[in-house]
């Protein structure tokens, strides 16, 4: 049967999906943040990279022993508060530009504006992990 190949990797994605809980939740915050730290340093580790899996292994060694939820949550929110400042700052800037009329402030204002609502997006994105 040529179809075999297909339907065993199909039937296999099946049951792994059924193997998960059915309110299984995302991790967040500390848990989160551990969890990509383990996943990298496999993959370091499946790679041969040393280097990169001494600095893993450091970086997850501070996290459990650093890392609590309240903190990195408060963290999280202040770099959403400063990039929110940022943005309404580079408004004001493009305002200014826009009245002057300087087609090459305003597109550089512009440019200023979209790379502070990224970094927001950004850091909001990061709060909600």
């Amino acid at each position: 049967m040529t179809h075999t190949p297909l339907l065993s990797a199909l039937l296999l994605a099946g049951c792994a999906a059924l193997a998960l809980p059915a309110g299984a939740a995302e991790a967040t915050g500390c848990a989160a943040k551990r969890e990509r730290l383990e996943a990298q340093l496999e993959e370091a580790k499946s790679q041969g990279n040393r280097d990169r899996q001494a600095g893993l292994e450091k970086a997850l060694g501070k996290v459990v022993d650093h890392c609590d939820d309240a903190s990195l949550h408060k963290t999280r929110e202040e770099k959403v508060l400063e990039a929110e400042h940022e943005v309404r700052t580079r408004e004001a800037e493009l305002e200014k530009a826009l009245k002057k009329g300087d087609p090459a402030k305003i597109d550089k204002r512009k440019t200023k504006l979209a790379e502070a609502r990224e970094e927001l997006r950004q850091a909001q994105e990061a709060l909600q992990r």
